[in-house]
Parts: structure tokens; C-alpha cells; sequence
């Protein structure tokens, strides 16, 4: 399945985005703030598009322009997150390379997202999180209309053998039909 917004195509991840991948996820400021490791190679960033990257509602967050991976974006269903136990529930997780920071890009690609979720997949609420420090993803999902639900603080981040404090929220599908028309 392919989703699409103005400027972004939201496809499955192929191999041949491993090169892309690794170009932005090599960078520190991307992995580190979102609990894992810099990408050393493209071999390594080839094998989180095989054994990561390939879950049912995971996507690459393309321009429409040349369709170039350049961040992803991802509902995590019951069975592959800890925020819900519930099918009716999932969490969503993102990223964006850094030259796109700032353009409003995972916004709005989470946008489709969330509408995708709530309408197609028929969920009742999405939970999002970010550790302590994380302001450029606080502020996305602030933006996307999330509230706060609790602060843990002592959660594992085993990609890094850490312990940070995490903050999550949740967006409940009718809290989102009252906001989805102010985004249009």
C-alpha cells in the first residue's frame, strides 16, 4: 500500500533504500534521540529494511519529487509495541533525516497516518512516545494533537543499554475527528 499527502509518498521499504537509509541514519542526531544506534554501513541499515523495517504498517517517508527514502514513519500493532495490549490500539513511531528538520514533513506524513489508522485500520487509539530531551518530537506530536498520558522514569532503551525517562501520549479517535478538519 502506498499513502500519499501533498508533498510525501508513504511506500513500503524496498532494499535498494538501504544506500538512503544509511545516509541519514548514520547521523547521531537522528538514531540517538529515538533510542538507537548510528547505521556503521549500508550492510547494517540493508538488514533494518529486512528485519525492522518490515512490519505491516511500516513505511518510507519519500518526496514526491524523486521518491528517495529520507525518513520513516510506522503504526506498531498489538504484538509489536509495548504502549497497548489491544488490537485496537497501536503506537506510532517516526523519523526524518536531518536536511528535512523543520520543513513540516513527519507531521505530515503522520497526519495521513493517523487518518489511515483510525479510518482503514479502524483503531480507537494511537499512543506516541519520546524520551527526556526528544523537543523536536514532543513538538510533532503536540502538533498532531496528542495529550499526555504519563512519564516513566526508568525506561529501557536495550539498542543502547540505557535507562532514560520516557514521556507518552495518545490521540483517541474521537479527539481526532474533532481536530482532522483543522488540518486540512
Amino acid at each position: 500500500m502506498v499513502l500519499e499527502t501533498e508533498r510525501l509518498l508513504l511506500r513500503p521499504w524496498e532494499e535498494t533504500d538501504a544506500k538512503s537509509l544509511y545516509q541519514y541514519a548514520k547521523d547521531p542526531d537522528i538514531g540517538y534521540p529515538a533510542g538507537w544506534p548510528s547505521h556503521k554501513n549500508v550492510a547494517e541499515s540493508l538488514d533494518v529494511i529486512r528485519h525492522v523495517f518490515c512490519g505491516k504498517e511500516c513505511y518510507a517517508v519519500c518526496l514526491k519529487t524523486d521518491n528517495i527514502a529520507v525518513g520513516a514513519i510506522e503504526l506498531m500493532l498489538n504484538g509489536h509495541t509495548d504502549m497497548t495490549d489491544k488490537n485496537d490500539e497501536c503506537e506510532l513511531g517516526y523519523w526524518i533525516g536531518k536536511p528535512f528538520w523543520g520543513k513540516g514533513l513527519i507531521p505530515e506524513a503522520a497526519r495521513e497516518l493517523i487518518r489511515h489508522g483510525f479510518e482503514d485500520l479502524h483503531m480507537n487509539i494511537i499512543w506516541c512516545g519520546y524520551y527526556d530531551g526528544n523537543t523536536k518530537s514532543k513538538r510533532v506530536q503536540e502538533k498532531l494533537g496528542f495529550r499526555f498520558h504519563h512519564t516513566c522514569d526508568a525506561v529501557e532503551v536495550p539498542l543502547l543499554h540505557e535507562i532514560r525517562i520516557g514521556h507518552t501520549s495518545y490521540l483517541t479517535k474521537e479527539e481526532w475527528k474533532k481536530e482532522a478538519p483543522l488540518w486540512i
